[in-house]
């Protein structure tokens, strides 16, 4: 099997792609089956799925892993999972607070690793060290390994150099370095740079590709939600994501909610703020700092937050009223039975934000409207990267509908964005 090539390649017949894709799905929800069970969850005959996995078997996606014993009448059943080394992919993520940059097998397993935490450089700077974490990376394989490296992911938040007031950036020479990324196409860059196809993805979308691809939540419609040092989201309907217009459908940051009643938070004299002014870790920050406490880093906030420092209490219901009639116009739109939410300090605060979030949803319902519910993404704060990760892994071999309405077998040139 080439792996530039998504499936079997050019000469396959689109149904033929689209029911490897799906076995394989089947496969990795399941962690290992028989070629029976494998029928039944890809909805597919006994004849298919036989030749079908001799092929993933021949071009190194899945392998046998033994018989079943237990609970079986006649022969035992051969036993089938995915090859983790069967394909591997490197995921960039780039926040205003720093870069990361992980390598993923077949699995979804972090080999290694590049955390470069700080304030989000000139591209050019970061050109270099991105490069360099890939270079290192790629060399962790070995030269059968890396014929199996389908390319690079890199997520990052669109408009860099938008919102610095709302995440109270006033540092000139900051806002220039930011601002400066508006106008670079940063997966060509890198494209030319380490010679590999580079996919490019808002952030929440390629953190909700992740929880797609890789998640245990095992969701194909569903609403979600990362809180970072701002806040923003993607949404899944029918097993694949919605990118929108301009790559920003689930930016859920820019809806419209009423200002904050905070002392910390800035007055704008406008009738109307932005969530992510209120419902995002840099509020959170704002806050703490305005009560004298002293936040560097994320384990400073997380620490906060694990004290139970009475700021953190006020800003979580403040957090809470801008998030529910926010996630409720969303909700009203898209229709969705699951909204996932995820953090960078998920342990500290995750459990009393998604329970509060819940019984407020639920509380606040419409008539006739069931809240949906609220789940914890699998990911922390390596979402962002393994999400980045994810795009090579999920453009050559999800089993996306337009496959069956004639789309090309080919993989989406470099810098080419999910559509």
């Amino acid at each position: 099997m080439t792996l530039s090539k998504a499936g079997r390649g050019v000469n396959s017949a689109s149904l033929r792609l689209y029911n490897e894709r799906a076995l394989l799905l089947a496969l990795r929800r399941a962690g290992e089956a028989s070629k029976a069970d494998l029928a039944r969850m890809a909805r597919l005959t006994n004849t298919a799925v036989g030749s079908i996995v001799q092929t993933l078997t021949e071009d190194g996606l899945v392998q046998p892993v033994g018989r079943r014993v237990e609970g079986q009448r006649g022969q035992p059943a051969s036993l089938i999972r995915l090859q983790s080394k069967g394909a591997f992919g490197i995921g960039v993520r780039l926040d205003r607070s720093g870069i990361e940059c992980v390598m993923v097998d077949f699995g979804g397993a972090i080999l290694a690793s590049r955390n470069h935490p700080g304030i989000l450089a000139h591209p050019d700077a970061v050109l270099a060290q991105v490069s360099q974490d890939v270079a290192e990376l790629r060399a962790t394989l070995d030269a059968s390994e890396q014929k199996r490296l389908l390319g690079i992911g890199v997520a990052q938040p669109y408009n860099l150099g938008a919102w610095l007031r709302e995440l109270d950036i006033e540092d000139a020479a900051m806002r220039d370095s930011f601002r400066a990324w508006d106008d670079v196409d940063f997966a060509a860059a890198l494209s030319e740079a380490t010679d590999l196809p580079v996919f490019s993805e808002n952030d929440g979308t390629a953190a909700a590709v992740a929880e797609l691809f890789y998640g245990r939540h095992h969701a194909q419609n569903f609403l979600y939600v990362f809180m970072g040092p701002a806040v923003g989201g993607g949404v899944v309907l029918n097993g694949d994501c919605l990118r929108g217009m301009t790559g920003n459908a689930g930016d859920i940051g820019m809806i419209p909610v009423t200002p904050s009643t905070l002392p910390s938070a800035p007055h704008t004299g406008k009738r109307r703020d932005i969530l992510l002014a209120r419902a995002s870790l840099n509020a959170l920050t704002r806050h703490l700092r305005h009560h004298g406490i002293a936040i560097h880093s994320l384990a400073d906030l997380e620490a906060q937050v694990l004290a139970r420092h009475p700021a953190v209490t006020e800003w979580l219901e403040d957090c809470i009223d801008a998030l529910v009639p926010a996630l409720q116009s969303a909700l009203a739109v898209l229709d969705v039975p699951l909204i996932i939410f995820d953090a960078d300090i998920g342990d500290a605060l995750l459990p009393e934000l998604i329970a509060s979030l819940q019984a407020s949803l639920e509380e606040s319902a419409p008539e006739a409207r069931r809240a949906p519910r609220i789940v914890r993404g699998c990911f922390g704060s390596n979402a962002g990267a393994i999400g980045a990760a994810s795009l090579p892994m999920f453009i050559n071999f999800s089993p996306r509908a337009e496959l069956l309405k004639g789309g090309s077998a080919m993989i989406p040139e470099a810098n080419h964005a999910i559509v």
